[in-house]
C-alpha cells in the first residue's frame, strides 16, 4: 500500500476521519493524503491526534542502529525536552535549529557549555538555520565522514526538521510542514545521492499554554525573527501579563528579561486582574536564574528573591540556571 509522502500515512479510501485519506478514484494515483493537500494548498488547519506518539518515536528509534539528529530550538530547552533526548539510546547529535532567532547577545560556545553544565549533554552539539541555509550540508557530509547510509531525524513539533529534509531533497514533491501538531503522522522514507533520511512524526509536550484549537497563539509563539529580549523592571505592586495567560510578580525590586517570540503580547500592571481562574505558584528563585515555561520561552531573573506566578497550569513552570551565568 502507498503512503502519503506529505505526513507518511498509509493512504486509504475507508474512513475519511483517520490519517491517509484519500477519494476512492484517486487511491492508486494519490502521492499526497487529502489532509495534506488541504493544508498545502489551502492553509487548512487539520489535526490528526496521535496517541502515545512519543513513546512510538522513541521505541521506533531505539530498535533501529541507525543515527540519530535531535532538532530542538533554544526557546523550548527544557527538562521534558531534553529527558526525551536522552531517552534515545542510538548515536546522536543535538541540533540547535533556528540558528537565526538567537539573540546576538548569545554565542554559540556560551550555549554549548551552559548546556553540557547543566544538562550534562555529551554528545556532539551543532547549530543549524534552514532559514539562511547555514550547516545544512554539514548533516549529510558529518554521516559520509563516519561511514553512515542513513539516520532519523527527529525533534518537537516545529523544531524544523521537515523543512531542513526539503533543503536537503530538493525534492518535487515535499513533506508537508505545519504549525499544527502531528502533521507528519508516520516515518517516512527519503532517499538522497548518498543518504537515506527517515523523518519522523513530532515529539509533543505533555502539556502547553495553548490548546490544541489556538492556531493563532501557535502561529505568534513561533518568531519568526531573532528574538529582541525585553527588560522589566519590578516592585512588589506591579505584574508583568502574558497573553492575558499568565501573571508574574516578584516580592522586591527586581530586573526580569523575557526571551520570547517577539509576535507574543505582553504587557505591565498595577493589579492582578482576571488571574481568579489561575493557579498560584510560588518560586524562591536564586541571582541570576532561569525562569522556564514549557513552549514559550524562558525569562531570566537578576536578583535573589519569592517570583510568584499565576498559570493555569504549574507544571509548565520549572527554574535553572541561567544561560547568561557564568559555568
Amino acid at each position: 500500500m502507498n503512503k502519503c509522502i506529505g505526513c507518511g500515512a498509509k493512504l486509504q479510501s475507508d474512513e475519511q476521519t483517520k490519517p491517509g485519506y484519500v477519494i476512492k478514484d484517486k487511491l492508486e494515483s494519490a502521492k499526497y493524503c487529502q489532509r495534506c493537500f488541504k493544508i498545502t494548498n489551502y492553509n487548512e488547519k487539520l489535526i490528526m491526534p496521535l496517541d502515545n506518539i512519543n513513546e512510538h518515536i522513541i521505541n521506533e528509534l531505539n530498535k533501529n542502529n541507525k543515527y540519530v539528529y535531535f532538532l530542538i530550538d533554544l526557546l523550548n530547552i527544557n527538562k521534558e525536552t531534553i529527558n526525551t533526548f536522552k531517552s534515545i539510546k542510538n548515536n546522536k547529535t543535538l541540533v540547535i535549529s533556528k540558528l537565526d532567532i538567537i539573540p546576538k547577545s548569545i554565542k554559540e560556545i556560551k550555549i554549548v557549555d551552559w548546556l553540557r553544565d547543566e544538562y550534562k549533554i555529551d554528545e556532539d552539539i551543532i547549530f543549524l538555520s534552514t532559514k539562511k541555509s547555514i550547516n545544512i550540508r554539514s548533516i549529510e557530509k558529518t554521516l559520509l565522514d563516519n561511514n553512515r547510509k542513513d539516520c532519523y531525524i527527529v525533534g518537537y513539533t516545529n523544531a524544523g526538521k521537515s523543512t531542513l529534509i526539503n533543503k536537503l531533497s530538493n525534492h518535487t514533491n515535499k513533506i508537508t510542514t505545519s504549525l499544527i501538531p502531528n502533521t507528519t503522522l508516520d516515518f517516512i522514507k527519503i532517499k538522497l545521492e548518498n543518504i537515506t533520511i527517515f523523518d519522523s512524526p513530532g515529539f509533543t509536550l505533555n502539556k502547553t499554554i495553548y490548546n490544541d484549537t489556538d492556531f493563532d497563539l501557535m502561529k505568534r509563539i513561533n518568531p519568526k525573527d531573532f528574538i529582541k529580549p525585553k527588560t522589566y523592571q519590578l516592585k512588589d505592586n506591579t505584574y508583568i501579563n502574558i497573553e492575558n495567560k499568565i501573571s508574574i510578580n516578584s516580592n522586591i525590586a527586581n530586573s526580569i528579561t523575557t526571551y520570547i517570540s517577539n509576535e507574543i503580547i505582553i504587557d505591565k500592571s498595577f493589579n492582578k486582574t482576571k488571574l481568579d481562574n489561575l493557579n498560584k505558584v510560588e518560586l524562591n528563585v536564586k541571582q541570576d536564574s532561569d525562569i522556564v515555561i514549557k513552549g514559550l520561552g524562558f525569562i531570566n531573573v537578576k536578583k535573589a528573591s519569592k517570583i510568584t506566578i499565576y498559570i493555569e497550569d504549574e507544571s509548565l513552570i520549572e527554574t535553572r540556571k541561567s544561560l547568561f551565568k557564568e559555568v
